[in-house]
């Protein structure tokens, strides 16, 4: 008996499914070329219904100190002073010195909110905002080395060669634009992060879908975007010319090479930038904003002015169709981020005032837009400091616990989950960056388990082996 021969649209179905059909199928509803309605009741999601349709993480590098920010700890300041003991009966180390004895936090804390959430002084606009915000009290690493624990909060894995959170999304969602791209990374002007651009990466994926540099407290924003001024021979016409003779040549080296995936990144990238020459300007023209805005932010003021100008961008360029724009504070080095080993009292304080204002309108400005409702805000970190002394008034690293927010779409706001211990030395209930990024997908309408990449004979995904998504803190 024959059995049935497949229809055409089954044949094409079956030779264009999984991930590339879903882009397909995106690509062309789209541009209206499908002959029944789209899946409303996906809403851009990949496998579920999606609550978010972008993402603003703002990472703060370095390792902020959770018990001087958003952990009170009151144990701290009946022991200041005396050796740390918490009764575990095992030896007590630092990673990069002697541990020294308990050290209370400097800063005052008090209660915000109707949820009554613990804030320190160091940030007292971004308090005001506790009520939208969804903490994580118990974000642990696998390590207390920045580089690698760094890795771990953008890609899941200690070790570079991963694909970071944003690269899986611009590979599993898709471009909401066809003239930006769909992973930013705004890095902090003082330079780039512990790994430098080893936390955008697309790893394995292919490299369209790694991030987007953008310096935007830079003259020149993007680099070589437009020509010199000295090519003066350079014109429209000649440029159109020009791509259109590139446009060919590649697509020829494509057809002699067609597993090379390379190349096609490369020839996405061009066209990309290409209609980047008329979106990007205006994207990034904070001129273009009321005075107000500008004010509110911090814009044109010291210490805010730096990152006011990349949380001001950060929500022009998701109003503009960008899923995922990742903020960075803090520089890779020893000063001028959050690795305050030498002195929390002097080193944290400078750090929180540049973000604290701009953070706080951030929130404020999407609800005010109405981008509050699709719009998920994460705030993050990669590991914690110590409960004990660095010297007289410095923290180590800790990677034992720290603090973690969301803020947004499909986020139960004034909650909190998770927590660490007395100390604030070890999480009592650990999360992992692994259960952090199976929400965040979960949000975007996406199985954290599904989405996933055959290499070197492993099915990879963002969360590796781990990760439940933290139904706790979801609206």
């Amino acid at each position: 008996m024959i059995s049935q021969l497949p229809t055409r649209r089954e044949l094409l179905w079956s030779l264009g499914g999984g991930l590339g059909g879903i882009a397909l199928t995106d690509l062309l509803g789209r541009h209206g070329l499908l002959a029944g309605e789209p899946r409303p009741e996906l809403n851009g999601g990949l496998h579920h219904r999606a609550r978010v349709r972008r993402v603003i993480q703002l990472f703060m590098n370095g390792g902020v100190s959770q018990m001087d920010s958003f952990d009170y700890k009151p144990l701290l300041a009946r022991f200041h002073g005396r050796p740390f003991d918490p009764g575990t009966g095992e030896r007590i180390e630092a990673v990069t010195s002697v541990p020294g004895n308990v050290l209370q936090s400097p800063f005052t804390f008090r209660r915000y909110g109707q949820s009554g959430r613990w804030v320190s002084s160091v940030f007292p606009q971004m308090a005001r905002h506790v009520d939208d915000m969804a903490f994580l009290m118990s974000v642990a690493s696998r390590t207390n080395v920045h580089g690698p624990a760094s890795y771990m909060m953008n890609t899941g894995f200690i070790l570079p060669g991963f694909p970071c959170m944003g690269a899986w999304l611009s590979y599993g969602l898709g471009s909401l634009t066809d003239n930006l791209p769909t992973f930013v990374v705004l890095p902090d002007p003082h330079g780039l992060p512990y790994n430098n651009l080893g936390n955008f990466s697309s790893g394995f994926l292919p490299v369209q879908h790694a991030g987007t540099m953008l310096r935007v407290n830079s003259p020149t924003p993007i680099a070589s975007l437009f020509p010199p001024r000295s090519a003066r021979q350079i014109t429209p016409d000649s440029e159109r010319a020009g791509q259109d003779l590139l446009r060919e040549m590649n697509r020829e080296h494509q057809e002699r090479n067609p597993g090379d995936t390379r190349l096609e990144s490369r020839i996405a990238s061009y066209e990309l930038a290409a209609r980047m020459q008329s979106s990007a300007p205006e994207a990034l023209d904070l001129g273009r904003e009321t005075a107000a805005a500008r004010r509110l932010y911090g814009v044109d003021l010291e210490p805010t002015d730096a990152f006011a100008r990349s949380c001001l961008t950060a929500r022009r360029l998701i109003e503009r169709g960008v899923r995922f724009v990742q903020v960075w504070s803090g520089a890779g080095g020893p000063n001028g981020n959050w690795d305050n080993h030498n002195s929390i009292v002097q080193q944290m304080p400078p750090m929180a005032q540049q973000v604290d204002q701009p953070i706080a309108a951030l929130l404020e400005d999407l609800k005010q837009r109405g981008l509050f409702e699709d719009t998920l805000v994460v705030f993050s970190t990669e590991f914690g400091r110590q409960p004990f002394s660095q010297g007289s008034v410095g923290r180590d690293h800790n990677g034992g616990t720290s603090v973690a927010w969301l803020a947004g779409a499909g986020i139960k706001g004034g909650t909190a989950y998770g927590e660490s211990d007395e100390w604030a030395w070890r999480a009592a209930l650990p999360l992992y960056c692994y259960d952090l990024h199976a929400t965040i997908l979960h949000l975007l309408g996406i199985n954290h388990e599904r989405l996933t990449v055959r290499h070197n004979g492993t099915n990879r995904r963002l969360t590796d082996v781990h990760g439940h998504v933290i139904e706790q803190i979801l609206d």
